[in-house]
């Protein structure tokens, strides 16, 4: 399988998928989360998140992200190799959920670097959220240790050696510990799996984020209807948990907290009660 992109006009290079590298998808419900958000750069400016609604490349690239995303079927029973250890992109303020896709111009050397070392080997890193009362990073206690693995889904060069790309969460992860921090972190993995029974509380929990998700509709945070019937349907409320944060909760600790939440049920409790707070409405 290859992809190919055209990117404001210039056709850019396809790249290979490798034999090994997982096939996974997760749903077009995913591309909301690039569709509803749109993040500024970090002050540091090592690695800013593409302002999709604004940029007609990232447009193109997530056209093509909505041709590829077709099924879905739980991410994590569909991975079937994950990497001993994966680069480390630590950024202020952003970090990537299971499920979801976050859009990524790099441009700091060492994040090139990092990124040719990803496309070269499984195609994967992890991004990981700077404390928030770090201005940047640099040790590996500047960052949390509780991050997410993505597969790098489009990656489109430029000539002056920049990259654009789309970065699809597959996996929680723990850095386990480190192999490098220079000129890039590299860690040993551990990989974190949900407790995922589906209980009826399960389920009432579930329905409230949905109300929550109808309250967002209604202040005018809509998304495409195609995605709006797609979530409205979701059986998978571990995924819908992940979207729910990862589209609707702004605040990078909120989230952080969310993403370390490994017990489903108390998962979703967290994200009606920041989605409530967020949307104005005292959740039951």
């Amino acid at each position: 399988m290859r992809l190919c992109v055209s990117l404001c006009g210039a056709s850019a290079t396809a790249l290979p998928w490798p034999a090994h590298t997982p096939r996974i998808t997760s749903g077009i419900a995913s591309v909301g989360t690039i569709i509803a958000r749109t993040s500024r750069a970090p002050a540091t400016g090592k690695a800013a998140l593409i302002p999709t609604r604004k940029t007609t490349c990232a447009r193109e690239i997530l056209a093509e992200i909505r041709r590829m995303l077709r099924n879905d079927q739980s991410m994590e029973d569909k991975i079937e190799i994950l990497p001993e250890q994966a680069p480390v992109m630590p950024l202020p303020g952003a970090l990537l959920f299971p499920h979801a896709l976050l859009p990524l111009s790099i441009f700091e050397p060492r994040y090139r670097e990092m990124l040719a070392h990803a496309l070269a080997h499984e195609r994967m890193f992890c991004v990981a959220l700077v404390h928030p009362e770090r201005a940047d990073w640099k040790t590996e206690r500047d960052f949390f240790d509780v991050a997410t693995i993505g597969l790098i889904r489009a990656c489109v060069g430029r000539g002056d050696g920049t990259s654009n790309l789309i970065l699809q969460g597959l996996q929680r992860v723990r850095f386990a510990a480190f192999t490098q921090l220079h000129p890039f972190p590299v860690a040993e993995l551990e990989t974190l799996r949900s407790e995922t029974e589906t209980t009826v509380e399960t389920e009432a929990l579930g329905a409230k984020v949905l109300e929550l998700y109808d309250r967002f509709q209604t202040l005018g945070r809509k998304l495409p209807a195609k995605i709006d019937r797609y979530i409205t349907g979701m059986t998978d409320l571990a995924m819908l948990a992940d979207l729910m944060a990862s589209t609707f909760i702004t605040d990078p600790l909120r989230r952080q907290q969310i993403l370390e939440e490994l017990d489903l049920n108390t998962r979703l409790r967290l994200v009606i009660q920041y989605l409530g707070e967020e949307s104005g409405t005292a959740a039951a």
